[in-house]
Parts: structure tokens; C-alpha cells; sequence
């Protein structure tokens, strides 16, 4: 199977209700963190916006958020406590023309699949459903995008409990597939755990056997970091030359960890605000073509809602964000599937099992 980007299509703006639709209305932020009222709120798909007779598109989108009219007409997705006063906001409530903003949930349909309802594409996956087509796909995605796109891995800590989890994902890091990582306190404490102690929450990473005293061992390896100041210089203090963190900093891969209410420790590197945080990982998404997130339902759902199901590339080609979620659990997988992402492809399997199945398929493992 050879990978072929799906083909954007642009809206047919000659056709009447593109014409005759009023341009886009606006009202200024009168207070910082305030949007005035009947904002627009934007989706996951292209939003088109009328400005002075022109259709144009707001290139760098996410849910939930206003758009801004700046003063060279461009046209940017700003989250609504990142406003400032004096913004100049759009506003309306529809989407088909009729207030000046079109929604382009058809881009990347071929003419004869294409619906006029905006969320057709949800489905249910369970793990009664065959994925062997989908693991083919996102081979040869992964192999594309090593060389022309950005893969943005989201995780949660089930990789660090298992030897050759870790041992995959590291495979992949090193080896070009990796462009970012999110994740939280837990997924770094107990890989650098693994990689110190060759335990994760104090049992053995091979055998699942419980060690003495090894509900110490997380606790030390945090303490140790926090001593050391900083993720790479415990790596260099310690003499760490395995694991998914190591990989990361070794490949000089950029990672954002984020902080819960529940967070022992945590590392030097974990952000504790919630929004800085946001920020942070949305800094990360907006470079990303393609998304895998994996066993961690807050992470997933956060970043869901921040990424978009386009990409406006430099040359200003317009091609899909490839979003995909494994879970062992089907409720999780299926509310990134209630988005209506035409991109979103989910897969509901023991992660462990996943990535190693994945580092084979592309070539790193036997």
C-alpha cells in the first residue's frame, strides 16, 4: 500500500451564496479576556470569513475560540482569555453564508462521497472492529510524514510500565518518527523510573514483579531530578542512555509536560498552570500534521480540542491533520469520534501492544 495525501477542495465561491452573502460583521473586545456578544466560536474545520467582498480563510484554527479581524485583513484564532481590548472579533452564529462565514466540512471528500451533514463521519469502534486496514495506513502515514509532515505523540504513563514498550518508542524516536511529545508528570517519572531502576512504580518492567520497598522508587527517581535541576542533567548525572525521555533529549525532541491536581514531585519540567500548559501544547500542535494520542483520556481530549483537521502548509497547500486514539477503552476513543473529524481514526487496543505493532510495521523491530 503507498500513502496518497487526500486532496483538498476549495469551497466553488462563484456559486450564489457565496456572492450575494454579506461580508463578515465584527465588534471590538471592549475588556481584555472578554469576547463581545454573539461571538463566533470556531470548529475543528476550515471557517471561511467575507472581509470587504473577499472570502478568507483563517489558516491556524482550533475549537472553541474567536477569530480576529487584524488590520492587514489577516485572520487570527485566538482563544477567548488570550483576547485583548480593542480586538476586533467576529461575530455570527451560522455557518453557511448567510452572516458572511462558511464552514468547509467537505475539503478533503472525493465529489461523489460528499454530504451536506456536518458530522456524518462518527462512528462506533469497539474491539470487536478489524484495525488490520487501518495499521497499514498508518504505516505508510508514518513513513510520509517522517520525511514531509511533523508527528506529535500523546501519552499517557502505560508506556513506561513495559520493557518493550519503551524499547519501541524509542526505536521511534530515534529514528525520525517523532516531532513532539505530550504528556504528564507520570509518563516521564516512571520511564526515567525504568530507566534508573529498571522499575516502574516499583515493579520490575520485564517481569511485573513487585520489588521491596518499591513504592520508594518514583519518589526517589523525582527526588533525584529535582536535586539534579532539570530532566537532561539528571541524564547526564546519572549515566540514563535508554527510555523514551532519554530519546527525547538525546534527539533534541521537544516535549511538553503538563501538571494534574493529583501530580506527586513533579519534575523540574512540569508545568503546573493549567492554561501556560495549554499554551505550551498548542504551541506544539500547531506544528504537527499528524497526531497519535495514546492511553490518556485528558491528554487525548484536550488535545482534540485543540487541533485542527487542516494544515495550511508553507507553499499553501491545504492537507488533513491526521488524528488518531488508542485506548483499551472504547468510551475514551469514541468522544475524540464525536468531534465529526473527518481525520480521526481510532483504535481500541492494549497501547503496549500498539506501538510495538507499530515500530514493526515501519521497520524498527522483528
Amino acid at each position: 500500500m503507498s500513502f496518497a495525501m487526500p486532496k483538498y477542495h476549495h469551497p466553488d465561491f462563484t456559486q450564489p451564496q457565496f456572492v450575494n452573502a454579506p461580508d463578515a460583521k465584527y465588534a471590538v473586545a471592549e475588556k481584555d479576556g472578554v469576547a463581545p456578544e454573539y461571538y463566533h466560536s470556531t470548529s475543528m474545520y476550515p471557517e471561511y470569513f467575507k472581509i470587504n467582498g473577499k472570502w478568507t480563510l483563517a489558516e491556524e484554527s482550533r475549537m472553541d475560540s474567536s477569530v480576529v479581524l487584524c488590520d492587514d485583513g489577516h485572520l487570527e484564532v485566538v482563544e477567548n482569555r488570550n483576547l485583548k481590548k480593542g480586538d476586533k472579533v467576529i461575530l455570527g452564529r451560522t455557518e453557511k453564508c448567510e452572516e458572511g462565514i462558511y464552514m468547509h466540512c467537505t475539503g478533503f471528500c472525493e465529489d461523489d462521497k460528499a454530504l451536506d451533514d456536518q458530522f456524518v463521519f462518527r462512528q462506533g469502534r469497539s474491539r470487536e472492529t478489524s484495525y488490520a486496514r487501518d495499521y497499514d495506513r498508518l504505516f505508510e502515514l508514518l513513513k510520509h510524514e517522517r520525511e514531509h509532515g511533523n508527528i506529535l505523540w500523546v501519552m499517557g504513563p502505560a508506556f513506561a510500565f513495559d520493557a518493550d514498550a519503551r524499547r519501541a518508542m524509542q526505536a521511534l524516536v530515534e529514528n525520525g518518527y517523532a516531532h513532539g511529545l505530550l504528556a504528564g508528570n507520570a509518563l516521564a517519572t516512571h520511564d526515567l523510573e525504568g530507566a534508573l531502576l529498571h522499575t516502574a512504580l516499583g515493579q520490575d518492567i520485564y517481569t511485573q514483579k513487585s520489588q521491596p520497598n518499591g513504592h520508594y522508587n518514583h519518589l526517589d527517581v523525582i527526588n533525584k531530578v529535582r536535586r539534579s535541576g532539570s530532566i537532561p542533567q539528571f541524564i547526564e548525572d546519572y549515566n540514563i542512555d535508554n527510555g523514551i525521555i532519554y530519546s527525547c533529549v538525546k534527539h533534541n525532541v521537544p516535549f511538553v509536560l503538563t501538571s494534574s491536581i493529583r501530580d506527586d514531585g513533579p519534575l523540574p519540567e512540569v508545568i503546573a498552570d493549567a492554561y501556560e500548559g495549554q499554551s505550551k501544547m498548542r504551541g506544539l500542535v500547531k506544528k504537527c500534521t499528524t497526531v497519535i494520542c495514546l492511553a490518556t483520556m485528558l491528554h487525548t481530549i484536550a488535545t482534540g480540542n485543540m487541533t485542527p483537521s487542516f494544515r495550511v502548509m508553507p507553499d499553501g497547500e491545504i492537507r488533513p491533520v491526521f488524528l488518531y486514539a488508542v485506548d483499551a477503552d472504547e468510551f475514551v476513543v469514541n468522544k475524540l469520534l464525536d468531534r465529526g473529524s473527518l481525520s480521526a481514526t481510532t483504535v481500541v487496543a492494549n497501547v503496549q501492544d500498539f506501538i510495538t505493532l507499530v515500530a514493526r510495521g515501519v521497520g524498527l523491530m522483528k
